[in-house]
This record gives C-alpha cells, sequence and structure tokens, in this order.
C-alpha cells in the first residue's frame, strides 16, 4: 500500500487528498482482488478505511480523469524520444435492465449485431517506439431523446411520405449551386470526439505533437477528415474496398468550361505497376502495396491512398485493403505502420474488460458509470507503470503476475495481523515472494530460508 499511495502523490494539483487516499484504497484493491469487479467486491479487498461507503463516495465524485491520466503519463510513461500518434475508437459495453444511464441498443462487433448496453469514445496516445497505447480520455456515447409528441412524429413521417413520392425531373435543379465539400455538419459523435480530441491536444501541448489522428474504417469518409483536420491534425483511416477512386485527368485543359479534376476510375484489382512500392511473395500469397494520389467525389481535397493487394497464388483470387490520408507526402510504408498501430486500443478495452471492470461494474447513474469506465481505462496504464518496474527485475511480466505479486501481499498484511510476533525482514520478504508466485505465470518459486 506505501507504494501505491507515493505512485499518485503526482496527482496532487487535480486531486484532494481525501480522493488521493479512496484511490489508493481502490488500486490496491482491484489489483489484489479476484472475482467481478463491482464496489462491494472493491470494499471486501480494501484495508481499514475502505469501506462499502467510502468506495460509494468515491464512485460519487467527480474526478478530472483527463488531467489524472495525462499527469500519470507525464511522469511515468512518456518517453520524448518517441513519436506518438492520436488513437480513438469506440467500445461497447452490455448491461442489462432498464435504468442504467445512457443504455440503448449498440452494435457490438464481438456479437455481430445490436445488443443492449453502453457505448464509450475513448482517445489514447500510441508510442510508435514502445508500440502502446496510453488511454487519455474516455467518454460515454448517449443518444438525444427522441420525440415523444405523437402529433409531431406523425406529421413528420407524413411529410416524408410526401417527399418520397414527389420527384424531381431529370438533371440538376435550375438555381442549384455547387456545396462546399469543406463546410460539413459534424454529426454528434463527431462532435463530442472533437471536442475530446482539443481536450487532449490542450493538456499535452508543448510536451508533444502528435501530427496523426488514427481512425478505424467506420470514420472514412468527409465529414471526418474535417473534423481531424479542423484540429490541425492529419486523419490517417481505411476506406470501403468498393470506393470510386479516380485518378487525376490525363487531358490538357482545353480552355472551355470548368476544369476536369476526375480522370479515369482507379482499379484496385489492376493498378498500374508504375505506382507499385513494394511486393512480397511467399509460398501462397503475393501480396503487392500501391501508393497513387486520388481523388473521390465525396471527400473535399486529393487523398493519398495506399492499396494492399493480395493475390492467391493458387486459386488467383484477390482481395485489397484501401487505406487513406489526408497527408500526401506519407509514405506508404509509415501509413500501413501507423494505421497498424490503432489496434493498440484494442488492447487496452480487453485489459480494461478483463482485469479492470469496464464489464463487470453494476452502476446506473451517470457519476458512477463514467468513473467506473474511466477507472478501468486509468488502471491500464497504471498496470503499464507497474509492469515496467516488474520486468526491469525479471525477463517478462504480465498482468496475472501482476496481481498474483499484490494478492500475496494482501494475504501476507492479513495474516502478520493475527501473528503474535513479526518474523525478520528477510523472512518476510521470502514469504513475499513465495505468495506472489500463486497464480503467477512467469514467476521462479523462491525456497524458503528462515534460518
Amino acid at each position: 500500500m506505501p507504494e501505491i499511495i507515493a505512485l499518485f502523490t503526482i496527482l496532487n494539483p487535480c486531486l484532494s487528498t481525501t480522493s488521493i487516499l479512496h484511490l489508493c484504497q481502490v488500486v490496491f484493491a482491484l489489483l489484489a482482488m479476484t472475482g467481478r469487479v463491482t464496489m462491494l467486491n472493491i470494499s471486501r479487498w480494501t484495508s481499514k478505511g475502505g469501506s462499502y461507503r467510502t468506495i460509494q463516495r468515491f464512485y460519487n465524485t467527480v474526478l478530472p480523469w483527463s488531467m489524472m491520466c495525462w499527469l500519470f503519463f507525464k511522469n511515468y510513461l512518456f518517453d520524448p524520444e518517441s513519436d506518438y500518434l492520436l488513437v480513438a475508437d469506440e467500445v461497447v459495453v452490455s448491461k442489462s435492465g432498464q435504468e442504467t444511464y445512457g443504455l440503448d441498443r449498440y452494435f457490438s462487433s464481438l456479437y455481430g449485431k445490436a445488443i443492449p448496453g453502453l457505448s464509450f469514445l475513448a482517445v489514447s496516445l500510441v508510442s510508435v517506439k514502445d508500440r502502446r497505447s496510453y488511454p487519455m480520455l474516455m467518454e460515454q456515447i448517449v443518444r438525444s431523446n427522441k420525440s415523444t409528441n405523437p402529433d409531431v412524429s406523425a406529421t413528420e413521417q407524413s411529410d416524408n411520405k410526401l417527399t418520397a413520392k414527389t420527384k424531381r425531373g431529370r438533371g440538376r435543379p435550375k438555381g442549384s449551386r455547387n456545396r462546399n465539400k469543406k463546410d460539413v455538419t459534424l454529426s454528434d459523435t463527431l462532435k463530442q470526439l472533437q471536442t475530446m480530441v482539443k481536450t487532449v491536444m490542450r493538456q499535452i501541448n508543448n510536451h508533444i505533437k502528435p501530427g496523426y489522428f488514427v481512425l478505424d474504417g467506420y470514420f472514412g469518409h468527409n465529414n471526418a477528415q474535417q473534423m481531424v483536420s479542423q484540429c490541425d491534425l492529419q486523419l490517417i483511416s481505411k476506406l470501403r474496398s468498393d470506393a470510386a477512386l479516380y485518378y487525376p485527368p490525363s487531358t490538357p485543359y482545353n480552355g472551355r468550361g470548368r476544369p476536369a479534376i476526375y480522370g479515369d476510375r482507379f482499379n484496385s484489382q489492376q493498378s498500374d505497376k508504375k505506382w507499385c512500392v513494394s511486393v512480397e511473395t511467399t509460398d501462397s500469397v503475393k501480396a503487392e502495396v500501391y501508393q497513387v494520389q486520388l481523388r473521390h467525389k465525396q471527400f473535399a481535397d486529393t487523398l493519398n491512398v495506399v492499396c494492399i493487394l493480395k493475390t492467391n497464388r493458387v486459386t488467383q483470387q484477390k482481395s485489397h485493403v484501401l487505406l487513406f490520408s489526408s497527408d500526401l507526402e506519407l509514405s506508404a510504408e509509415k501509413m500501413i505502420d501507423y494505421y497498424s498501430l490503432r489496434f493498440q486500443i484494442e488492447f487496452n478495452f480487453r485489459d480494461a474488460k478483463q482485469y479492470w471492470g469496464l464489464e463487470d461494474f453494476m452502476n446506473v447513474n451517470k457519476t458512477p458509470v463514467n468513473n467506473a469506465s474511466n477507472l478501468s481505462l486509468f488502471m491500464v496504464n497504471v498496470s503499464a507503470k507497474l509492469s515496467d518496474t516488474f520486468q526491469s527485475k525479471k525477463t517478462e511480466s504480465s498482468v496475472l503476475d501482476l496481481k498474483a505479486h499484490f494478492r500475496g501481499l494482501k494475504y501476507l498484511d492479513e495474516t502478520l495481523k493475527i501473528l503474535p510476533q513479526k518474523p525478520e525482514p528477510i523472512v518476510i520478504e521470502q514469504i513475499t515472494q513465495h505468495l506472489g508466485s500463486i497464480g503467477a505465470i512467469h514467476h521462479t518459486q523462491p525456497e524458503l530460508n528462515p534460518g
């Protein structure tokens, strides 16, 4: 417990002393406990001063999680020699009942369908050197309430039907003007994500300058690109496999009409060999990488597109992936590497669900739900720091090794309380190592030698 308290003294600028002590109680319990991560189970693993009522007070306190994550990262995990990327993604947590704040049906990739649960947006920093993601901020996605007025709903439905029946004639409507594709209306999700990114950028200012914001294919559209450009970042994402892309016009302007901006259509299955940047061949698969600047009719600017074409040498079947970036100077090798690093945030979600309670919490109100979700991601950073300390002493370490060590400390602390006389410090150290090996994976069983 003292080492945990010393670890969180850096949070004094944003937390009161009471909140830091409560946080230390909760963190030590999370590191030592077994079973589901709920407030009741946490209170069973805390020491003196960590009652169930205390845990309730902690979960009902509004905490600055973004500042807490940044201070912890800056003091313990930041590497000034590494480049960093900003990465964001959505995670869905299954929930039952009817009372949880923000409960709705969201699509879960794990189940392959929409399920009742909660949805969260997370933003993290990914180290290019260490190839690890460090969560910075998580917020819940809450859908706006639907209209409960039946008259308004009926009127809207009738207007929609009337519009659907009324078809305009062929050609462009008279008097219509070109729409500026840079002037977009952001959805609620993009607005929330933009606010989160700006919050993180303000905190990391003068320390880290991530040039790229990496998002998955769900955000591979013009609105997301314009949102990212408003944050002074370059977007790296993925296009649909059937996206209609066009080369620049190959014929010179003849002086009549508007200059053409679209040339021949790009064929991802039969690309021109002059755009090929690398070819890798194995026994059964041939992988070709093409890089070319193309236009998309839904995007405002030219895109730096990387096409990864794989051909089965036996069946001759082909498949491809289209990555793109708003940075026209970014090389294909870096674009592929940076996009692959996006998946590191998925490991954060996995650890948060498996070890730190993102899937287990039973809170229903807004503030406790926010604290439970952010605590689970905050513990990902804490475990990264503690695992680095372990790895400096041993060759390998995992979260299970970490939890086994602190569970052994908990057992030792409770055992020493009932002993009439405490053993020698060297014996206590040997007992700690022995208890810490129970349930650990990368651990050498020590030999007890009291004499």
